[in-house]
């Protein structure tokens, strides 16, 4: 029987070493300048930017501008770009590491969203291997220069019988991709079900690239035992963490070696509440980083007996003084309700029987030179 792989301790992407071997997934309208700055303040990892649009910064939308901003103390500095067109994506390498001081970008062939996979975007392009290679190409190249390593996130396929993910590891090898991150689900899957880390292990043993590995890492234990059952060189981390930065401490911790897992009270779980408020005002001022927040009540409050009527009255604050008078009337000794531990956070919904795709998508596998029109507000994650 082999021995169970060796836990690594830290991450190289190229240029880019990570001190642990944990990635923060994009996720739209969360892992924005302040929430980065949040799970950065708990431990070592790799925290990436909210993806944006290929079209979208060459054409300098203002919307995506606005997303690509980093903190004062962001020191490496992480961007997801999606494309369908190796020109659109290559001339967005180029503006990432000349103008903005990007460390790593990675690029998006796993969004599951309709409105991305209906135009060949996301999880649907890597069916088109000859396209996938040019657009991995023209990113490797334009990056190259200012020795940014690029990497690409993608699922098993579009779904069970159309799958690519072992085709997308062995393109993203030729073409001189730093490393491959694989959600262990399909298009049609979305979020529902459970991840496949058996197609994880077998994508490691595909490729001589690092390969990290994505989905139901709930807990530290969680990325543990994905490294130990696939011999991942990382784990990119999305979903468990939404109301609960200090993952990324069980994480470091974990991955050092030690064993540990923070239950926080309730006292404790209101102030990294009030931190993550204070960041987004900081960041957006104070209106709108209170809007911002609302969205992140229910998931920090998961378990807890806060009531209906104080969630309400959370998920409606519009200023920090607002927010510290409902934050006192919490009972700071509340145990952390351990029976959250190991479930699923996040939207999960239902798998889909149809994946919209664009018409006669799947009748060739190659799809080298075709144009797919880029569409500059996409923004989600995958």
């Amino acid at each position: 029987m082999p021995a169970a792989p060796v836990v690594p301790s830290s991450l190289t992407l190229g240029s880019v070493t990570v001190d642990t071997p944990v990635v923060l997934a994009p996720m739209a309208g969360i892992t924005n300048a302040a929430y980065r700055r949040l799970c950065a303040e708990q431990g070592a990892g790799l925290y990436v930017c909210e993806m944006i649009t290929s079209r979208g910064l060459v054409e300098r939308d203002e919307h995506t501008l606005d997303m690509l901003v980093f903190d004062e103390l962001e020191t490496t500095r992480s961007v997801q770009l999606y494309g369908t067109d190796p020109v659109y994506v290559g001339k967005a390498a180029e503006i990432l590491c000349g103008e903005f001081g990007v460390a790593h970008i990675d690029l998006n062939f796993g969004c599951p969203v309709p409105k991305v996979t209906r135009k060949g975007g996301g999880g649907a392009l890597p069916w088109k291997r000859g396209l996938l290679g040019q657009i991995l190409e023209a990113a490797v190249a334009a990056a190259t220069p200012y020795d940014v390593p690029v990497t690409i996130k993608t699922r098993k396929g579009i779904d069970d019988d159309h799958l690519t993910y072992l085709d997308a590891g062995r393109i993203a090898q030729e073409t001189g991709v730093a490393a491959i991150a694989l959600h262990g689900r399909t298009v049609a899957q979305a979020y529902s079900g459970q991840a496949d880390w058996e197609a994880i292990a077998a994508l490691v043993e595909h490729v001589d690239i690092p390969v990290l590995g994505n989905g139901d890492i709930w807990e530290a234990a969680d990325a543990l035992r994905m490294v130990e059952q696939t011999g991942v060189a990382g784990v990119v981390v999305g979903r468990g963490c939404l109301g609960r930065p200090w993952l990324f401490r069980d994480l470091a911790a974990a991955f050092a070696g030690e064993q540990v897992a923070t239950l926080p009270t309730l006292g404790e779980v209101s102030a990294m509440m009030r931190r993550h408020a204070e960041l987004l005002c900081q960041h957006m001022g104070e209106q709108r980083g209170c809007k911002e927040f609302r969205k992140h009540v229910s998931w920090y409050l998961k378990g807890f007996a806060a009531g209906g009527h104080m969630r309400r009255s959370l998920a409606l604050v519009d200023t920090l003084a607002s927010l510290d008078a409902l934050l006192v009337e919490l009972d700071p000794d509340e145990a952390f309700p351990v029976a959250e531990l190991g479930s699923p956070r996040g939207r999960q919904g239902s798998p889909r029987e149809r994946v919209v795709l664009p018409e006669g998508w799947l009748d060739d596998a190659d799809g080298a030179g075709s144009h797919v029109r880029e569409d500059a507000s996409e923004t989600t994650g995958g």
